[in-house]
């Protein structure tokens, strides 16, 4: 195994791993927050043990984001060291921002909640949870501009003494087209998965028939917000998956192990792939289903992986531009069912 393969092997664990915690932490801290909003509105203790409960979790999930994210910056100098020489400039804006604005505000006020208790005005405390998740989507907005960037540069030039990628406009990297479906798809995930976290635990108390009182109203508000952001993740993912379609053919043809161009392209549910032959041996799908999932209509014609390869050899010049389709197809949950090798 080379060392690209071990970097990548590396910085995708790593990166896993990160992300086991951040999507619920972001989805716990508005559950945490209204949770607290209720308690002092009614004035019922059961509202602050729930506030308090969730809000430990919260701090436990939210310090192994740190110490794990710290990591995976170390890694972009470590592992893709040409990388950041090539376009630090530009990348390392939004995290530097991450990093000095909303992650101090999120920690800040967070330290400010958890030693509040009896401590602040209670309407001067409620402010305190509400900047904690203010800061929190801030940290997601401005790691996923830098990540949205890679997905489709904005606002830079080449310079043509170090061949180095300047930034022009940050507006435009902050205001990047990609970042606005991944962004609204990311967050109302992050809220599902919050939901369903607290929904399942609520339950598991309510079965035990302890606490009911208390795990009750946290079982409903969880069933109301999981419902709402549940569809709001089905809509915003299925404009995003039509602005890949755009600008990245690639990715969007890896993730269904599309090797050639066809009208009224299936949406593949399983798939054995030939990577070497660029073919699929078995290929299980639903008709017509990228094509509707991609440009709205059943008879849309959808770019192939080898037609793709083809036309950017001719744009770009020689090269492999295939990525591994086995991970990628493996990894997209997103589109379908995936099982791809």
């Amino acid at each position: 195994m080379e060392a690209l393969e071990f970097a990548r092997l590396q910085f995708g664990s790593t990166t896993i791993y990160h992300f086991f915690f951040v999507p619920i932490s972001i989805g716990l801290a508005p559950l945490v927050a209204i949770f607290h909003t209720q308690y002092v509105r009614t004035g019922q203790e059961r509202y602050r043990r729930l506030a308090k409960f969730w809000g430990k979790i919260f701090l436990i999930l939210f310090a192994m984001g740190i110490v794990t994210g710290i990591v995976q910056e170390f890694q972009f100098g470590m592992n893709w060291s040409s990388y950041s020489w090539f376009v630090g400039d530009i990348f390392g804006a939004p995290l530097a921002l991450e990093g000095l604005l909303a992650f101090f505000l999120e920690s800040t006020f967070l330290g400010l909640w958890i030693f509040g208790w009896d401590r602040l005005s209670p309407k001067l405390h409620l402010a305190t949870i509400w900047l904690v998740v203010l800061g929190t989507h801030l940290s997601a907005y401005f790691i996923l501009a830098a990540n949205s960037w890679m997905q489709q540069p904005v606002g830079f030039t080449i310079d043509p003494e170090t061949g180095q990628a300047r930034l022009d406009s940050f507006v435009e990297v902050l205001t990047n087209p990609y970042l606005v479906g991944q962004f609204s798809h990311t967050i109302f995930a992050a809220w599902t998965t919050g939901a369903f976290v607290v929904l399942g635990i609520s339950a598991l108390y309510l079965l035990k028939g302890r606490d009911v009182d208390v795990f009750k109203p946290a079982a409903r508000t969880a069933v109301t917000i999981a419902v709402i952001t549940s569809i709001g993740v089905a809509f915003v993912g299925h404009e995003q998956a039509q602005h890949l379609t755009e600008v990245q053919p690639m990715k969007i043809a890896s993730a269904e192990a599309l090797w050639d161009t066809e009208e009224g392209a299936p949406l593949s549910l399983f798939a054995i792939g030939d990577v070497e032959n660029r073919e699929n041996i078995v290929d299980v799908g639903i008709p017509r289903g990228l094509s509707l999932l991609a440009t709205n209509t059943l008879d849309a014609e959808v770019e192939g992986i080898n037609d793709i390869q083809a036309r950017y050899e001719e744009e770009f010049g020689p090269g492999n531009y295939i990525p591994a389709v086995g991970v990628t197809y493996w990894s997209s949950a997103s589109w379908s069912v995936p099982a791809c090798s």
